[in-house]
C-alpha cells in the first residue's frame, strides 16, 4: 500500500512541477503574463476544492479502494489533454479538470494508508509517502532539461498520461481498508451523520493544512520564475537549484516523520518553521550561486519537509467513518491556499517578486505556527502514541475508533 500511494503521488507531482517549469514559456505561447498564468495554477488548485471534497465523500460511501483508482485515471487523463490544448482557455478548461482528480488522489491515499499501515509506525509511512513527491518533482526538472528543448511543450503533458496505468496494479495488489470494511459493517446507518462532524481537531486540520500549503505555494510555484527572471538564469541551468530543492526536501520528509515520532508533531513544525523564517532570505533575496543552492536545499528540508507529517497530522483527527471526507475538505483548503501565486505575481510588479514571495513565506509560516500551537488533542479520535497527542500525555483509548488503534 505504501508503494502505491508513494507512486501515485509522485506522478501526481510529476504534471504539476511540469507545469512550473513551463509557466515562462507558456505564456508566450498563450500570448499571456505572469498574473493570467498563475491564474490557472490558481483555478487547478479551486477545482481540487471540488474535487476533495467529492473524491472524499465517494471514498467514504464506495470504499476507498475503486475510487482511489477513479481518481488517479481521472488526473492521468487530463494530463494527457492538457498537451492537446490550442489555446489559453482550452489549456485553463483541461488543467481545471486536472484539478479535479489531483486532489482525489492524495485524499484517498491517506485515508487507505493510515488505515492499513500499523498504528506504531503511521508517523513513518506518512514521511515516506509524501517523498513521492520529491521523486515526481525531480524526474520532472530531468524531463524539462533534457526532452523539452527536443520534443516541446505538448509532449511534456501527454507523458503524464502515463499514471493511469498505476490502476492496474492497484486493482490487483491493494486490498480494500480493513477500517473501512469493519466500520461499513459495524456503523452503516451511522456514517452519512457522523462523516461530516465539525470539532476544533477537525477545523484544526482543515486550517492547518490550508495554511501549510498556502507556505508551500508561495514557497515552489513561482521559484522556477524566480530564477529565470530575476536571477537571469537561462532556463536550461535552472536544474541544479530544482534539484538542490528536491534533495532538501526529499531529506526532511522522513526527518521530520522521525522527529515527530520522538518528541511531538507540534514541537516539530514549531522547531522546522522557525528555520524557515530567516532561511527565506536565503531563498529569494541572494544572488550568490551557493548561497542560492543553499537557500534552496535549506527550503527544501525545512518548509517541504513538514509535509512529512501531513498525512498522519490530518488522519489522526478524524474517525473512520468520516475520514476520508475530513480528510477531503482538509485538502480542498489546499486549494484555496492557492490564492498565494497569483497574489504573488500582482504584487511583484511593485515590490519586486523576491521581495513579494520572501514576504508570503515567512507571514504564512508565523500563520502555520500560531495554528499548530492550538491544542485540540480532546477531540482527536484518530490519536496514537506517536502523534501530538503525545505532546499532552493524552491516553490513546480515547474516541469511537479507538479499538481500531489498539
Amino acid at each position: 500500500m505504501i508503494a502505491a500511494a508513494w507512486a501515485g503521488w509522485m506522478l501526481d507531482s510529476f504534471d504539476f512541477a511540469m507545469l512550473l517549469f513551463l509557466l515562462p514559456h507558456l505564456g508566450g505561447v498563450f500570448h499571456a503574463g505572469l498574473p493570467a498564468m498563475t491564474l490557472i495554477v490558481t483555478a487547478t488548485g479551486l477545482a481540487k476544492v471540488v474535487g476533495t471534497i467529492g473524491w472524499g465523500f465517494a471514498a467514504d460511501r464506495f470504499g476507498r479502494k475503486l475510487v482511489f483508482m477513479a481518481a488517479v485515471l481521472w488526473f492521468s487523463c487530463a494530463a494527457g489533454l492538457s498537451g492537446l490544448a490550442w489555446s489559453y482557455a482550452s489549456f485553463m478548461a483541461f488543467r481545471v479538470l486536472f484539478g479535479l482528480g489531483f486532489g482525489g488522489e492524495w485524499t484517498v491515499s491517506v485515508s487507505l494508508l493510515m488505515e492499513t499501515v500499523p498504528a506504531a509506525v503511521r508517523p513513518h509511512a506518512s514521511g515516506l509517502m509524501v517523498t513521492g513527491y520529491e521523486i515526481g518533482y525531480m524526474v520532472a526538472a530531468a524531463t524539462f532539461h533534457l526532452l523539452f528543448p527536443v520534443l516541446g511543450w505538448r509532449w511534456m503533458f501527454a507523458i503524464g498520461a502515463v499514471p493511469a496505468l498505476l490502476t492496474i496494479f492497484i486493482r490487483k495488489n491493494i486490498a480494500e481498508s480493513p477500517d473501512w470494511l469493519r466500520d461499513r459493517q459495524q456503523h452503516a446507518r451511522r456514517r452519512a451523520r457522523e462523516a461530516f462532524e465539525i470539532n476544533p481537531a477537525a477545523v484544526q486540520a482543515w486550517l492547518f493544512s490550508g495554511a501549510l500549503n498556502f507556505l508551500l505555494w508561495s514557497v515552489q510555484v513561482l521559484y522556477p520564475t524566480l530564477l529565470i527572471t530575476v536571477q537571469h538564469i537561462d532556463a536550461s541551468r535552472t536544474y541544479p537549484f530544482l534539484i538542490a530543492y528536491s534533495i532538501g526536501s526529499l531529506s526532511g520528509k522522513p526527518l521530520c516523520g522521525y522527529v515527530a515520532s520522538r518528541i511531538g508533531e507540534r514541537r516539530t513544525i514549531v522547531a522546522f518553521l522557525c528555520a524557515v523564517i530567516p532561511l527565506t532570505v536565503l531563498y529569494t533575496l541572494v544572488s550568490s550561486v551557493w548561497l542560492l543552492t543553499l537557500g534552496a536545499i535549506s527550503m527544501g528540508l525545512f518548509a517541504s519537509g513538514l509535509f512529512g507529517i501531513l498525512p498522519h497530522y490530518q488522519a489522526q483527527r478524524f474517525s473512520v467513518k468520516g475520514r476520508a471526507t475530513g480528510v477531503g475538505i482538509s485538502y480542498a483548503m489546499t486549494g484555496a491556499s492557492s490564492v498565494a501565486p497569483y497574489a504573488i505575481a500582482r504584487l511583484a510588479p511593485s515590490l519586486g517578486l523576491s521581495e513579494a514571495m520572501a514576504m508570503f513565506i515567512a507571514g504564512s509560516a508565523a500563520v502555520v505556527i500560531a495554528i499548530a500551537l492550538w491544542n485540540t488533542t480532546r477531540w482527536m479520535p484518530g490519536a496514537t502514541s506517536t502523534d501530538e497527542a503525545n505532546d499532552a500525555q493524552r491516553p490513546t483509548t480515547h474516541g469511537p475508533d479507538a479499538h481500531a488503534r489498539a
